[in-house]
């Protein structure tokens, strides 16, 4: 468990666990619009993936929530799979601190780029990301990849994947 000092209230940063399911799934719930998986999902990324997610809490109540996981055929791409911030820990720069907080876990020490998939109209996450890459010295680009006629039969945008390297003075770092 990290704590960050100097900000009121206080933002503790931890591996999620099962009983952390049903808050987390809450959490997502109140940040339209992602996409709201099962609780059953949630409570499984919080006890199987606990290693490469993340809560971040404001007095004792989770307001920050990242999934992730490191990719089954590249154990240097660490996949974010979703970023929720409650609206009471907005504009204090969670998302990154919690990016940040993840990456720099033992069990991602591995670990060279980052991804994720974003639609073109999501300027929050393209906000996030790019701060992210850019605090990191990354590099980001981006393609598309899950597009909205060959895998969402027109229901959804397209997805962009996008990957973040680190810069090499990181990678050599770890």
């Amino acid at each position: 468990m990290h704590k960050i000092e100097g900000s009121k209230p206080k933002i503790t940063f931890r591996k999620p666990n099962r009983e952390d399911g049903a808050a987390i799934w809450d959490l997502i719930a109140s940040c339209h619009p992602l996409d709201e998986n099962s609780m059953y999902c949630n409570l499984i990324q919080c006890d199987h993936f606990r290693d490469t997610c993340i809560v971040a809490e404001m007095d004792g109540e989770p307001v920050g929530w990242i999934s992730a996981y490191i990719t089954p055929d590249d154990d240097e791409t660490l996949f974010v799979w979703q970023v929720a911030v409650s609206e009471k820990a907005r504009g204090k720069g969670l998302g990154s601190r919690m990016l940040k907080e993840l990456t720099a876990r033992e069990e991602c020490a591995e670990v060279n780029r980052l991804q994720t998939t974003i639609t073109l109209d999501n300027d929050a996450s393209w906000a996030l990301f790019g701060k992210f890459s850019k605090g990191m010295g990354g590099k980001l680009n981006s393609q598309p990849y899950f597009t909205r006629e060959d895998h969402f039969d027109g229901r959804h945008a397209t997805e962009h994947m996008v990957t973040i390297e680190f810069a090499e003075e990181l990678k050599r770092a770890a």
